[in-house]
């Protein structure tokens, strides 16, 4: 496959990927059935510009677009936030690599970066665009601004903090003893089934999914951890939308659950990317200390045959 087939082919799969799950985020919409406390495309959109590069992104305008479309929004409405979907994973993108971005995320500042830059940063542009160009075609008024732009912004950066984490470092070959394997897969079943009753039940218990969170973390940090964190954001958000997870005002249930998932998010996201530092440290104090043992090894031997070497009798 040429340079440019593939390049084709990875647009058009972006499009397609951005348009099926903005069609999942706009399900478990909460306000208008237009804004979702997690927008999925732009993790997708992020994940793709950081593996594939920036000539993908007429994928994400081609996907935004179709998906805007279902709106009923008019037809500047549409175009203007097709603009402002598209061009916060370009900043973002952009963000990322001009600060050293490294996307196996394996430390503290990657993490860092993703959050403040990749995240919070640039989605405030898509944000305050498609808060703006809904007031502006009509569909909400202006008392209704505030909320429309914290959801759409938070949800923007939710959809970064849980999926692009979990694109990026989805390991494509496993290669570990069936105990691990065991060990992965039993931590995501659990969180699973945690995440499903915490978030449904009216007992308040939602730090019990924290403890699995941290267990997946330590133990196979964002292989296992982003999965982790992007199940418990799903059922939480699946909660809201139904009316569970809190019997509050909008703007309330906003809060609780964006504060809720930016906590699941960031604790994995960096508890994964500190753990990794530590385990880097240590190969290289153990590379060190080989290299060190060789060394000396080496010295020794030099010495005992230089000893030899003098007492050995002339032939």
């Amino acid at each position: 496959m040429n340079a440019a087939l593939r390049t084709t082919t990875t647009i058009l799969a972006v499009a397609v990927a951005y348009y099926a799950t903005a069609k999942v985020g706009l399900v478990l919409a909460l306000v208008k059935g237009q804004v979702t406390p997690l927008w999925l495309p732009t993790g997708i959109s992020v994940a793709a510009l950081l593996m594939s590069g920036g000539r993908i992104w007429p994928g994400i305008a081609l996907g935004a677009l179709t998906a805007n479309i279902a709106l009923g929004a008019g037809p500047g409405a549409i175009a203007v936030i097709t603009v402002g979907n598209t061009a916060a994973p370009l900043v973002a993108w952009y963000l990322l690599r001009r600060f050293g971005f490294r996307p196996q995320l394996d430390r503290l500042k990657d993490a860092l970066l993703l959050v403040f830059a990749g995240a919070l940063g640039a989605m405030l542009i898509s944000a305050l665009i498609g808060a703006l160009a809904l007031k502006a075609d009509g569909m909400i008024p202006w008392h209704e601004m505030p909320a429309v732009f914290a959801v759409w912004w938070t949800g923007d950066a939710m959809g970064v903090l849980v999926f692009t984490p979990l694109l990026l470092t989805l390991p494509r070959h496993w290669h570990a003893p069936p105990r691990r394997l065991a060990e992965a897969a039993g931590l995501l079943v659990v969180t699973a089934f945690l995440a499903s009753f915490v978030t449904l039940s009216e007992s308040r218990l939602l730090f019990l999914v924290f403890p699995m969170l941290i267990w997946a973390a330590l133990r196979f940090q964002l292989a296992i951890a982003a999965p982790c964190a992007a199940i418990i954001s799903v059922a939480a958000v699946m909660s809201a939308a139904s009316g569970h997870f809190a019997q509050t005002d909008l703007l309330t249930t906003m809060i609780v659950l964006q504060a809720f998932n930016g906590s699941v998010a960031l604790t994995g996201l960096i508890l994964s990317a500190i753990t990794s530092e530590r385990n880097q440290a240590r190969q290289a104090i153990e590379r060190a200390c080989e290299q060190l043992a060789e060394t000396v090894a080496r010295y020794q031997q030099d010495g005992v045959r230089k000893r030899i070497g003098r007492v050995s009798p002339p032939a």
